[in-house]
């Protein structure tokens, strides 16, 4: 039987630990998961699939870490997967309650020059603290898709997995200028829900 999906694209989920990751990896591939070692280590990561839209992905959910300077050997994994993986999709994984920690390693993730989407998790948390998140503006800052989503109750998994197709490379001086009160505004795309740059 021939398969109808495209050729298969590798997702690497990136955040600081205690994000939701694996909830969040849980969610969008099911009980097929298979957990490994990292070769040359012993630690564990996990991969799955996700096809959406007839698209195959490889999701692979990385070793929490605060930053790509690596101080123990589950950073030091997820930033041998980095390199090892440059053609690879980020998908960046933000604690809605602390979301200056999840800017910290995006931006490092981005200067990487690899396409990115961002999740923000744990959205119900922020709730109970009154936290209330800017997603859209995030999304303008950063000019890539950025998906509110619970993991534990399955909200925004949808739209993060529809989103993926949509990542982007960030343009890193356009960020800054943005934080600057410049305006860099896109063309946006009429309807589209992601960045603006399909």
């Amino acid at each position: 039987m021939a398969d109808s999906t495209k050729n298969k694209i590798t997702v690497l989920m990136v955040g600081n630990p205690n994000v939701g990751k694996s909830a969040l990896f849980n969610r969008m591939t099911g009980s097929n998961a298979v957990v490994s070692n990292y070769p040359g280590t012993t630690v564990d990561f996990t991969k799955g699939t996700l096809i959406e839209g007839r698209q195959e992905y490889e999701i692979i959910d990385v070793p929490g870490t605060y930053s790509l300077e690596p101080r123990d050997a589950a950073e030091e994994v997820a930033v041998r997967m980095l390199r090892d993986c440059p053609d690879a999709i980020v998908m960046i994984v933000f604690d809605a309650t602390k979301i200056d920690r999840g800017l910290y390693i995006a931006l490092e993730v981005m200067e990487r020059g690899m396409p990115c989407i961002v999740a923000v998790n744990m959205m119900d948390a922020a709730h109970d603290k009154k936290i209330t998140v800017d997603t859209a503006g995030l999304q303008r800052l950063l000019g890539v898709p950025v998906v509110a989503t619970t993991a534990t109750s399955g909200e925004g998994i949808r739209e993060l997995a529809e989103q993926i197709r949509k990542a982007q490379v960030a343009d890193l001086d356009a960020i800054l200028k943005r934080l600057n009160g410049e305006n860099t505004a896109k063309k946006q795309v009429s309807g589209c829900g992601g960045c603006g740059g399909c």
